[in-house]
């Protein structure tokens, strides 16, 4: 067991709340955050310290105490349904200044494959990034601002399209009809391998990469879309049957510093 590195988990949401718990059960000392009180309870429930935390201009509201830790994660995308995309950059620079000003050490972020533009191509962590949308751009300008940061080291992982509990992708497209795209491949991550993901970087320390966190699988949109609403028992969704914009996330840094294997097969969800 575990018993000597401290976490914190900024945002403790779909992935976030799942890493808690895990870390909590292998021995690891975790504290959570949420900005609502209702949520705190239920972190208090598993084991996790819970910490009303809020970033937001404004609004700004933290106990110096969750910046106490060996290693700070920060799982809090900008939401698409709201203009938090055009404020998420100044929220991750107070949380940047934050956390040197309390001398955290390791800082892992959650970022995403949406710095990367379809371009007809494969990306690695080489490839330069290019967002096209504006939770992309928020995502990249984020991991500047964490990455120019010299008190701490800074690790990034970019998630592809998660799904698992609560997210069942069968019902993405289900009973839609002519959805373009259809031979594009997808680029997916299931929730038990974002853990398996974290909890190799733990294991092995390798800190300060950036991690394209995809599975080594890409079906096609349509086989995995479809195969996933049959296995939901929804209606079937059907695609137009042409390859038009893609891009197919690959990942040089995994194997090379992780070693990790995926778990979940994109082809038998």
């Amino acid at each position: 067991m575990v018993t000597n590195k401290k976490i914190s988990i900024l945002g403790c949401g779909w992935f976030g709340f799942e890493l808690a718990k895990d870390l909590i059960a292998q021995g690891y000392t975790v504290k959570g955050s949420s900005t609502t009180v209702q949520k705190l309870p239920v972190l208090r429930q598993y084991g996790i310290i819970p910490f009303l935390v809020n970033f937001k201009e404004s609004e700004e509201n933290f106990n110096a105490d969750f910046f106490d830790c060996d290693l700070l994660w920060i799982c809090i995308p900008p939401k698409r349904s709201t203009a938090e995309q055009h404020t998420f950059l100044s929220k991750i620079e107070r949380i940047s200044a934050t956390a040197a000003k309390h001398n955290v050490k390791q800082v892992v972020f959650i970022s995403s494959i949406s710095v990367y533009r379809d371009a007809n191509s494969t990306v690695t962590e080489k490839t330069i990034p290019d967002p096209e949308s504006d939770s992309g751009k928020a995502m990249l300008a984020a991991e500047s601002v964490l990455q120019r940061q010299n008190a701490f080291c800074t690790t990034i992982f970019r998630f592809g399209g998660l799904f698992g509990p609560g997210r069942d992708p069968g019902k993405f497209f289900a009973g839609k009809t002519d959805i373009p795209n259809g031979n594009a491949p997808v680029n997916l991550i299931h929730l038990s391998d974002c853990i398996g993901l974290s909890n190799k970087l733990l294991q092995t320390e390798a800190f300060g990469y950036i991690y394209n966190a995809c599975s080594t699988e890409h079906p096609t949109k349509k086989d995995f879309y479809t195969l996933a609403a049959q296995k939901s028992e929804l209606i079937l969704p059907s695609f137009i049957n042409e390859l038009v914009r893609f891009k197919l996330v690959d990942s040089e840094n995994i194997p090379k510093h992780l070693n990790y294997i995926f778990t979940v097969s994109l082809h038998q969800i």
